[in-house]
């Protein structure tokens, strides 16, 4: 298959189907450099990474945790685990931030819309070298004391918390979508 074709076998990997080895610097590297090519009105690159790895997935983990208790005081210990865990399922967590400045002619939805675009491709250079990935959000991506936590600043907001590592196993794959059903010609 063409290189530039590999896009067409890209999914998610179920962040508990990643192992390591994850991206290494070098690697990681790489993958920053390509998205760092995300479509972007005005050349701002309103957006920035934060590579967490080793030990500080524990260290988020505990962040988790606190962000959870906070939100609900009185969650259950199972559930509460369960979100602790999270960043324990991969090697690598790429958290990836909306940088979003104060600009008359860019609007706040086109930088974000940019910041959108990095992540996918960071999907798309990490499936071009060989591993698994999956861009996942939910509450902490949202929550202001994960973001404080996390070194955010008021005009951040998380995009996503892309999870990478070696994928343990091939899920089956869904027929892929068709063009035809998404595309209509406008005459």
């Amino acid at each position: 298959m063409n290189d530039a074709l590999k896009s067409l076998n890209r999914y998610s990997t179920p962040a508990k189907a990643l192992s390591a080895p994850a991206p290494d610097q070098g690697q990681l590297e790489q993958i920053l450099s390509i998205a760092l090519t995300a479509p972007d009105h005005g050349r701002l690159r309103p957006y920035r990474f934060i590579s967490i790895r080793g030990d500080a997935r524990h260290h988020l983990s505990d962040i988790f945790g606190q962000a959870i208790l906070q939100r609900e005081p009185d969650v259950d210990p199972a559930y509460l685990q369960k979100q602790k865990d999270k960043p324990l399922r991969s090697p690598l967590i790429v958290v990836v931030v909306a940088n979003l400045i104060d600009s008359p002619k860019i609007p706040e939805i086109e930088q974000m819309l940019s910041a959108g675009a990095a992540a996918h491709n960071i999907l798309l250079a990490s499936n071009a070298l060989g591993f698994g990935s999956i861009w996942l959000t939910g509450a902490n991506a949202y929550d202001p004391f994960v973001c404080k936590q996390l070194g955010l600043d008021e005009h951040e907001r998380i995009i996503g918390f892309i999870y990478l590592g070696t994928p343990d196993f091939c899920i089956p794959r869904a027929a892929p979508p068709r063009v035809d059903d998404y595309l209509k010609n406008w005459e």
